[in-house]
């Protein structure tokens, strides 16, 4: 079970870095604040390798080609599922495209049993689909459920994000557990550092060649770039962690506790109270993470 805090940190870690990034788009724009994850998260996975290297004394696994594809696949997954979530919160409201998004645990279950072989128990699946359902339920207002429906593109765009974020989380597992030798946390790490760089040098590149005003832009925003980097590697490191240690579907699910808890910190610096819809789907999420813990420990 030391999966399940593992996996709250990065929830947590990941409200902070979504904080961080939203708080840089407005003076870098989108591109520029997404790639900040990547480039300015590099320096601190490279420095937990280090911490990691240095404190238990073991040299790092050994890599096979399985796993650099699947680092690869993971590494470019991630970068279009981006994408195409930027492209469709540009043209739906937030909750909309938030609530496409996010029917990946389902995608991550599904291909986990086909990819990597990770069968869940019935208990399981049940809770990853109310955890879902808690999320589109807190997510959605009434009047924006007919958009769901309303344009097939950007609702088939919005569940192939979701489907890509999904892979890429099964192919970031499927590389940690492919690497030869090392505990779980050195695995976790080595596989960090490599989708990063991978990552890094392909947004770079690319915004450096197309879009030179957001990349220099992050440059001049260093300070919060760093900070915002750093909460991305450290919620990332988290859930390698996490993925090292049970299906991604799991922590896919119990990394939806970050609606709740974006809703909580939302509601004490704004000051804003929760809807009856939005506590509804609060309190949905709570039993289906609590039937994910009861399937856990069965």
């Amino acid at each position: 079970m030391l999966w399940v805090p593992i996996t709250i940190a990065g929830a947590v870690a990941q409200v902070l870095r979504n904080g961080a990034q939203a708080s840089l788009t407005g003076r870098i724009g989108t591109l520029g604040a997404t790639q900040v994850r990547f480039v300015f998260g590099l320096p601190f996975a490279l420095l937990f390798l280090g911490l990691v290297l240095a404190v238990g004394g073991q040299p790092l696994p050994h890599f096979t080609m399985d796993v650099w594809g699947w680092a690869g696949l993971g590494a470019l997954a991630q970068i279009f599922a981006t994408a195409l979530m930027l492209a469709v919160m540009r043209r739906r409201a937030f909750a909309v495209a938030y609530a496409y998004i996010k029917t990946e645990p389902v995608v991550v279950a599904v291909l986990g049993v086909i990819l990597l072989g990770d069968h869940l128990s019935v208990l399981a699946w049940i809770a990853v689909v109310i955890v879902t359902a808690g999320v589109l339920i807190s997510s959605i207002a009434p009047q924006d459920l007919r958009n769901l429906l309303k344009e097939g593109r950007m609702m088939a765009a919005g569940v192939v994000s979701g489907g890509l974020f999904g892979l890429s989380s099964i192919a970031f597992r499927g590389a940690i557990d492919g690497l030869e030798g090392g505990g779980f946390v050195l695995r976790s790490m080595t596989i960090l550092v490599t989708s990063l760089t991978i990552q890094t040098l392909l947004l770079g590149i690319w915004l450096a060649l197309r879009d030179r005003q957001a990349f220099i832009g992050s440059l001049r925003e260093w300070r919060r770039s760093t900070g915002a980097g750093f909460l991305g590697a450290l919620a990332s490191a988290f859930w390698f962690m996490a993925f090292a240690l049970t299906p991604a579907a799991n922590v896919r699910t119990l990394a939806l506790i970050e609606v709740p808890v974006a809703a909580l910190l939302s509601r004490r610096v704004s000051g804003r109270r929760l809807s009856l819809r939005e506590m509804a789907g609060l309190v949905i999420i709570t039993l289906g993470v609590a039937l994910l813990f009861l399937s856990a420990a069965l």
